[in-house]
């Protein structure tokens, strides 16, 4: 095995995928982040979620709202619905595991807010269930995915915007989300706080 080339391969393999998300991602990204900011502008937060890598960026978007993403500025209100160990362990015990996220939604979510919901596949049972109660509270959706769109693609309503990785490998799709999400957070940094020289 040629451990070189296959670096090589891999890299161009995500440069490919960029390239080509590209061309079909700019005006979901520009929606979603004006959706954003616009919620944060106006005292309201963003919730997000997902599963595995999903949960990991998550817990990364929401860390560059509430301290900082490349500049000096007011924290913002973010929060990842998959750090409570607490929480999370006690709605699978009592209840179910599909309830974790959608319970914080109800509890949490106010209408207006948004929530990011994060899947590669877009079957995550447990991150469509939180869709449905930010729907039930007024609360708009960013659906962030990746192959077809899965079943979140379906379930999302006007004004809910999804921002779909045109790819089926999801290590692809992975980082072609993180790169969205910084992209989101330049943006909403860009509309709240000028432009950063």
């Amino acid at each position: 095995m040629d451990m070189n080339a296959r670096v090589i391969r891999l890299f161009n393999e995500s440069i490919a995928v960029k390239q080509a998300a590209l061309q079909t991602l700019i005006t979901p990204i520009v929606d979603a982040a004006q959706r954003m900011a616009k919620t944060l502008k106006s005292g309201g937060k963003i919730m997000s979620c997902g599963n595995g890598g999903s949960a990991a960026d998550s817990q990364h978007f929401a860390a560059e709202l509430l301290n900082r993403f490349e500049r000096e500025r007011a924290p913002l209100a973010g929060i990842a619905l998959t750090t409570d160990t607490s929480t999370l362990t006690s709605i699978s015990n009592d209840y179910d595991y599909n309830e974790v996220f959608s319970k914080q939604v109800r509890a949490l979510g106010q209408s207006g807010d948004v929530l990011l919901a994060i899947s590669t596949s877009g079957n995550s049972a447990n991150v469509m269930r939180a869709m449905d109660a930010g729907h039930e509270k007024g609360v708009h959706i960013v659906a962030l995915t990746g192959r077809d769109g899965g079943k979140m693609a379906r379930q999302l309503k006007a004004p809910d915007v999804e921002i779909r990785v045109p790819a089926t490998i999801t290590a692809r799709i992975q980082e072609v989300h993180l790169l969205v999400l910084h992209c989101l957070c330049d943006l909403i940094d860009e509309q709240l706080f000028g432009a950063n020289s």
